[in-house]
């Protein structure tokens, strides 16, 4: 799992029949210090997340098994959480929701 942060939403009005239903949005990997760290993704999203947010996301196998374990989906990403707080004393990294 890694953090990112939402940073846009992608609107599809034509889907694979399996991802019809799902949010698509791009994200950011984050490192350490909270500074991107890769490539900007589209992960699927069912809970959720809006821009701006940081968020936990999973991706290759168990991305395309988050939502059904025994459907698999087409997905490379999948957003499977929203962080409330953060605390990287080490990085000097801090965050916290309210």
């Amino acid at each position: 799992m890694k953090i990112a942060k939402v940073i846009g939403n992608v609107w599809s009005t034509k889907k694979n029949e399996k991802i019809h239903a799902l949010r698509l949005l791009f994200v950011q990997p984050l490192g350490k210090e909270l500074t991107p760290a890769g490539e900007v993704l589209v992960a699927a999203d069912e809970i959720g997340a809006g821009v701006g947010e940081l968020v936990i996301i999973t991706q290759g196998s168990p991305a395309m098994q988050a939502f059904d374990p025994e459907k698999l989906i087409p997905v490379d990403a999948v957003v499977v959480g929203i962080v409330d707080s953060l605390d990287l004393p080490e990085a000097k990294a801090k965050l916290k929701r309210s």
